[in-house]
């Protein structure tokens, strides 16, 4: 260990935080914190950039609570978590939004595959919408240390600290009910992105696809004289002769 790193920790003193009721506590309360894929690749990017011993910590106020408020604004994530002084730190996440051009090209890739659209149109994340973006030459998530920015206003030297850490994790979990938070820290919405699809005539032709399988649903009514009909040939086991009734034990 350096000259410069005892001097930090000889004359740095381990406190615990101030407790608090007022926080947000993570939901899992051991174990990994996100359940979606998405949620776990937001996770690992900061986990790759910060030591254990941090991650350790923060992971301990994100379970405990101590991140007091979560907002999201045009400019990025802005927290405030209570540490060991009075007045609870500022914590900033941000992620450094796409050009212009680098969406257009992210779209265009998008338009090619249809499950992407159809998938997004029904309001989920689609499992390998990673590869549009890096045919673009981009990265959804923050792959590079100068993608993720984050500051607080604690008096630790390290970049990300534990304040970071601990509101890191408590937006994985945000993460898991929302995935789309990710498109908006890069600088398009869910409903931006469909726009510019449907500018390509994508989106149009998906919704028209999906409503032509709605209307081309049988009426319930016109199939109840065929209803009880048994559609292939029944062993002499499976008839229904050969069933005992019990009942129904709804």
């Amino acid at each position: 260990m350096s000259r410069r790193y005892r001097y930090y920790y000889d004359y740095y003193e381990r406190r615990s935080p101030i407790e608090t009721d007022q926080g947000i506590k993570a939901r899992s309360q051991r174990g990994k914190f996100a359940q979606s894929w998405w949620a776990e690749r937001w996770i690992h990017a900061l986990e790759r950039l910060m030591d254990a011993g941090r991650l350790r910590r923060g992971r301990r106020y994100a379970r405990s609570g101590q991140v007091l408020s979560i907002e999201e604004t045009p400019n990025g994530i802005i927290a405030r978590v209570q540490g060991t002084r009075r007045t609870p730190y500022k914590v900033t996440i941000r992620l450094t939004p796409l050009t212009d051009e680098q969406w257009e090209r992210v779209t265009d890739r998008m338009a090619e595959q249809a499950i992407f659209v159809a998938q997004l149109l029904a309001g989920q994340m689609p499992q390998n919408i990673e590869e549009a973006f890096k045919a673009a030459g981009v990265s959804l998530f923050p792959d590079h240390p100068g993608d993720l920015i984050t500051d607080c206003t604690c008096p630790d030297w390290a970049n990300p600290c534990k304040h970071i850490a601990a509101t890191h994790y408590i937006l994985g979990e945000q993460f898991d009910e929302d995935p789309f938070l990710i498109f908006r820290l890069r600088g398009r919405t869910r409903e931006q992105i469909l726009d510019a699809l449907r500018a390509r005539h994508v989106g149009d032709v998906i919704e028209e696809e999906l409503e032509e399988e709605s209307e081309a649903a049988t009426p319930l009514e016109e199939l109840m004289d065929r209803f009880w009909v048994p559609l292939g040939r029944w062993t002499r086991s499976q008839h229904p002769s050969n069933r005992q009734w019990y009942g129904c034990r709804c």
